[in-house]
């Protein structure tokens, strides 16, 4: 049998959307540039920049090419190499570089750019925001709508509940009905008129909230002395510099007053200014007088010379340098209620949009001062602090202890669990979601530690890659007990077989 989909990298993410797609009956191939121990079933080994490994994986007859790979470049590769062997084949592509995503998206027709980080990342805010039962998304008017898997047992609120009456609920969205005793779909249960029963389950999605985040005159005066003190606590050495120079030259001007008869303290200060800084003026104050006093002015020269330098290098560091935007952002951490995002990264920064997005204030944390995207946090304007999430002190500077969330986010596993363990024990009942690459490992870590919540992108991602391969325009997806869920878009036009009939009929 010819394939239907031939998925390009068998990596943790590409074996986990090419097992899901076996399981759902679908003709597909996968190549691999290593042997897979765990399986070898429909499974070609080779190079896939390779003419004669696209052939023998059928790139001719097959339907879609997945490109499951983690490195951009060799995507671009695999995939000009089948367009020239199959131009009509339709490529789902794996890009880490979104612009450049949306770009081949306009100018090749057939191509879908999909970003594991754009997929997971709706995902944990709406962990963050307190909905941990989401187990997919719909895109839908311009925000992500969580999808819920609900069972309804005896001691449920809606036992007993006709159907009809959560339709009719503007803010709540029926997907699907999966009724204990008999195989109904969710339209015929609303027209008869069915109530919910014990073993019944639910698939919807409710509308995501938004709130604008206000701040009273008293959090504002605490945030603003905040900044005064964290002010002075980075402008400690600049001031004690300061207040060096201004002490040389008030020795200076007395000593000059003591000594000369006839000088007046105007004379005296300013040739002593001049004296120290370079710029001169009044020299006929140490011209007439002892040899000692002549002495005591070349010393201040140098010794003026020496602090002059250095206080102009602190003054520099600290207003081009990053002292000044430490303080600014630390005047502007919040002061509870807040999420504390660890790691700026391709999922850090879309989590950060999504909980922006809903009006939720936060902070975030990155240890590289060289990020990808700490530019972007600062064309945005939201707070985040240079250092090590790890430390006990960087997350005291985010105020861990009044915030709402902690989510680990960064691209390193071990980093993570660090994190949120020490998270854990500033903050024992805040919840903390952490990032795992491994799906196994996720689990073992969710069983082992108390975190509210472990999710491994591979297994987050891999349904909505899944989905894409089997249909066109998907707006959103989930994988539950009975299977993968796709919500496919439909243009009724005079031809199409809904046209003029009623929805029950469709259904």
């Amino acid at each position: 049998m010819s394939p239907q989909v031939i998925v390009c990298g068998l990596g943790r993410t590409g074996y986990c959307i090419f097992s899901i797609l076996r399981q759902q009956g679908i003709a597909v191939v996968g190549i691999s540039e290593r042997i897979l121990p765990q399986d070898s079933e429909n499974i070609i080994v080779g190079d896939v920049r390779q003419e004669a490994v696209l052939i023998t994986a059928g790139i001719r007859e097959a339907q879609t090419l997945l490109l499951a790979g983690t490195d951009d470049a060799l995507n671009l590769a695999v995939m000009t190499q089948a367009r020239l062997l199959n131009p009509k084949i339709r490529v789902v592509n794996r890009i880490f570089n979104t612009r450049l995503g949306d770009r081949l998206d306009h100018t090749l027709g057939d191509h879908i750019s999909m970003s594991v980080s754009a997929l997971v990342a709706p995902l944990f805010a709406f962990a963050a925001l307190g909905n941990r039962a989401a187990i997919g998304q719909l895109h839908l008017f311009g925000r992500n709508w969580p999808i819920e898997e609900v069972l309804i047992t005896s001691e449920h609120p809606w036992h007993g509940l006709p159907i009809k009456t959560l339709w009719v609920n503007p803010s709540r969205m029926l997907i699907a009905y999966e009724p204990v005793e008999h195989s109904v779909d969710l339209i015929s249960a609303i027209a008869t008129h069915q109530c919910f029963q014990s073993g019944d389950r639910l698939l919807i999605s409710n509308r995501p909230g938004w709130r604008k985040p206000r701040r009273t005159l008293v959090q504002r005066w605490r945030s603003f002395m905040s900044g005064v003190l964290q002010f002075r606590q980075q402008s400690r050495a600049v001031l004690w510099l300061m207040l060096g120079l201004l002490l040389t030259i008030g020795i200076a001007t007395l000593t000059y007053i003591s000594t000369s008869s006839g000088v007046s303290w105007v004379d005296a200060l300013y040739f002593s200014v001049g004296m120290i800084t370079g710029a001169g003026g009044q020299e006929a104050v140490a011209e007439n007088a002892a040899p000692l006093i002549k002495v005591f002015t070349a010393v201040m020269m140098l010794v003026g010379a020496g602090v002059i330098g250095i206080c102009y290098a602190l003054l520099n560091d600290f207003v081009l340098g990053t002292h000044l935007q430490l303080v600014w952002t630390a005047a502007r951490v919040p002061l509870g209620g807040h999420h504390i995002v660890c790691g700026l990264g391709g999922v850090g920064i879309r989590i950060v949009d999504q909980l922006r997005g809903v009006g939720e204030e936060l902070i975030a944390i990155e240890q590289n001062p060289n990020g990808r995207f700490l530019g972007a946090a600062r064309s945005q304007k939201f707070p985040f602090l240079v250092a090590d999430a790890s430390v006990p002190e960087t997350l005291n500077m985010a105020n861990i202890r009044k915030a709402a969330s902690v989510l680990a986010v960064t691209s390193d596993d071990m980093v993570n669990l660090e994190i949120a363990i020490t998270a854990k024990s500033l903050a024992p009942r805040l919840p903390v979601l952490v990032r795992i690459h491994d799906p196994k490992f996720a689990k073992q870590i969710q069983q082992v530690f108390d975190f509210d919540m472990v999710m491994s992108p591979t297994g987050l991602a891999a349904p909505a890659f899944a989905a894409v391969a089997i249909g066109g325009r998907v707006f959103g997806n989930c994988l539950t007990s009975t299977g993968l869920w796709i919500a496919i878009a439909t243009l009724i036009t005079p031809n199409h077989p809904f046209c003029d009939r009623i929805l029950s009929e469709a259904a």
